[in-house]
């Protein structure tokens, strides 16, 4: 019987989870590519900062012998966190996150990746493969990408995201919508383009809350600043508010009206605004979904359990997927694949589902009048 180790494994996404899951399998000795859509490394702009956890993503970097280059690329002082009302008052800041139990260090998502993908033989991972559709071939897959190529593998991983197109391939089952609609923005040089939300930023995070809305700004280390707001919409809203998001001005003429008691400061992101707006509904996966495991397919990250970003798990799940996936593959106890991919499964899904819950609590008190305490809860000073 061929052992996972003769196996040739496809990995379809060259995200964080994607890629761990590459390394993590390649220092254990097994044959593994990704396939990546995008045409090269620096394809797609790079969204918020990530704040990583001691016991999913710091845990998988570990693993994957990682802690130097990520101690050499991290951002001292990016978890600085201001609780900030509408009017621009700071409740609560918190400058010395470092001696806290809970300390989560921030990566930006460009030097993450090159961490990853520098710890990869050359040539694993391979752009410019669009997935376009799986096929069966007898134990194994035929995988066919938009640019007309077929490829073999024994075992076929989906980290594609939540718009996964493997994901169908697996279960029937379909995300939710979570209840509220995300608009991003980005500011470039902020230092000069967005002095005053520069300073109030103070190379950190905001949380400003209030009126059952939102509006989360991080800092990048080139010097941009990220920001999002949260509303409470119907899942339609997009299509229905007929705003085009590459306007500025629509843009800055509906903040103004659905944050019209929200202090004129925050206008100024919407003003500097670098890039168009990027509007997002915001989608959970059910808590109690389950599937019958497949011997050669699975899924991680957003592909098996997409949520809200209200509760900073998304990559740290990705990432621990990632190492919980290749520990199964690797356990002398499974046989085979089906063995290792069930197991893997079983406890992916009972982790993702109480994480699931977590988030979803804290996305409707986030968008509640009651926001600003439950957020200095989660802070410990109430």
């Amino acid at each position: 019987m061929k052992q996972i180790k003769d196996k040739k494994i496809a990995i379809i996404g060259a995200g964080p989870g994607g890629l761990t899951l590459a390394r993590l399998l390649q220092m254990n000795g097994f044959e593994v590519n990704v396939y990546e859509r995008d045409v090269d490394e620096n394809a797609r702009p790079k969204g918020a900062t990530l704040d990583l956890h001691d016991e999913s993503g710091l845990a998988a970097l570990r693993e994957a012998g990682l802690m130097d280059a990520f101690k050499a690329n991290y951002r001292p002082g990016a978890d600085r966190t201001r609780i900030i009302d509408q009017h621009g008052e700071i409740i609560f800041e918190d400058n010395d996150n470092q001696n806290r139990e809970d300390f989560r260090p921030e990566i930006d998502r460009g030097p993450l990746q090159k961490i990853l993908l520098d710890s990869l033989k050359p040539e694993t991972v391979i752009w410019n493969s669009h997935f376009e559709g799986l096929k069966r071939n007898g134990d194994s897959w035929l995988i066919e990408f938009k640019n007309g190529k077929l490829l073999a593998a024994d075992i076929v991983i989906a980290a594609d995201g939540a718009n996964s197109k493997i994901r169908p391939y697996i279960t029937p089952i379909k995300p939710f919508y979570a209840g509220v609609t995300i608009v991003e923005g980005a500011v470039y040089a902020s230092a000069t383009s967005s002095p005053e939300m520069h300073k109030l930023l103070n190379g950190g995070k905001i949380f400003a809350l209030g009126g059952e809305k939102s509006l989360i700004v991080s800092s990048k280390g080139d010097g941009s600043l990220v920001f999002y707001t949260g509303c409470n919409t119907t899942e339609n809203w997009v299509k229905e508010s007929g705003i085009n998001f590459s306007d500025k001005l629509q843009v800055i003429n509906w903040f103004k009206n659905e944050f019209s008691d929200w202090d004129p400061i925050w206008l100024e992101l919407f003003e500097n605004a670098s890039t168009g707006f990027v509007p997002r509904p915001q989608y959970c996966m059910p808590l109690d979904q389950n599937w019958s495991s497949l011997p050669n397919l699975t899924m991680l990250g957003d592909v098996a359990h997409l949520m809200p970003p209200y509760a900073g798990e998304g990559v740290n799940m990705a990432m621990l997927d990632a190492l919980e996936l290749s520990n199964c593959f690797k356990d002398p106890r499974y046989n085979n694949s089906g063995e290792a991919i069930f197991a893997y499964e079983k406890q992916m899904l009972k982790r993702a589902s109480e994480t699931a819950d977590i988030t979803m609590q804290s996305t409707a008190a986030l968008h509640s009048t009651d926001a600003i305490n439950f957020m200095m809860n989660i802070m410990g000073m109430e």
